[in-house]
This record gives structure tokens, C-alpha cells and sequence, in this order.
């Protein structure tokens, strides 16, 4: 059986989705989520029941904004997140969202045709905060290899 990897990273916005502030942020939103929908090794991504993206979705508090998707392999969420149009909008994640004072993103191996829960990512981020980084919840700085599998 083949490994995917799973990714959760939260943030909590400077200001209200209307508000002009974070309008970079939502205007950019949709181009960024098709760039990744359209990567190489993007397997998954939480959407909200309108399929466009996860902003409404708010299961860390009704201030904190969720993103959790799945990837083939870290080489492939590597390039998507600092190698595509998606890097400028890391680059600019201090204008929209508040420091958030601890660990806000999480790595984890998943078998392949897994799709994690938010409760299931919750659970990995908060590992990751108690033990550092494991092979079960890691970071892009401390990556765990895949796990192997026979057959």
C-alpha cells in the first residue's frame, strides 16, 4: 500500500472576509486553489458544501481559518507551496492573518485513498505541539520519510 501526505495549517485573519483589509486575500483565493487543484501529485482538498474552497468551514474556532489537503508526496506539496504563484501569497500572510503564537501547520503520512477528517488533523496538530516532530505529525523543516508497507 502506497503512503499519501496530509497537510492542515490553520490561520486566524486580521479582519472580517468583507473587510478591505484581507481583500488580497479572498480576491487571490480561487486562482490559488486551482493552481494546486491543477498540480502535479494533488490528490484532495476540504472544500465547504459550495465545492469552492474551506473558508466557511470553521472547526478550530470561529475565528481560525482552515486549509487540509492531500498530496502524493512531499516533493509535490514542496513545489506547490514555495515553487508556484502560491509562494507570493505565503510571502504575504502577515498582512491577512495574526501571529498565531505556536504550531499552525502539520505533515502526516496517510494511505493512499485516506481522506482525513478535521477532527483527525486536529489531533495530528495538536501531537505535533506536545512531542515535536514524530512520524506521525511533522513538519516540512523535519520530515519523516513515508512509512513502508509490504505488499
Amino acid at each position: 500500500m502506497t503512503s499519501h501526505l496530509a497537510q492542515l495549517n490553520v490561520g486566524r485573519m486580521i479582519a472580517a472576509k468583507d473587510d478591505p483589509r484581507v481583500a488580497g486575500f479572498y480576491g487571490d483565493l480561487d486562482r490559488i486553489n486551482a493552481i494546486a487543484d491543477a498540480s502535479p501529485g494533488f490528490v484532495w482538498r476540504l472544500v465547504d458544501d459550495s465545492g469552492a474552497d474551506a473558508t466557511s468551514l470553521r472547526p478550530f474556532g470561529p475565528d481560525v481559518l482552515v486549509n487540509l489537503s492531500v498530496w502524493e508526496s512531499l516533493d509535490a506539496l514542496r513545489e506547490f507551496a514555495f515553487r508556484s504563484p502560491h509562494l507570493d501569497v505565503l510571502r504575504r500572510r502577515r498582512e491577512w492573518f495574526e501571529p498565531f503564537g505556536d504550531v499552525y501547520a502539520v505533515l502526516w503520512w496517510v494511505p493512499a485513498g485516506h481522506i482525513p477528517t478535521t477532527v483527525e488533523a486536529g489531533e495530528r496538530l495538536d501531537l505535533l505541539r506536545r512531542a515535536g516532530a514524530t512520524a506521525g505529525a511533522f513538519t516540512f523543516r523535519d520530515p519523516f520519510p513515508a512509512p513502508v508497507t509490504a505488499g
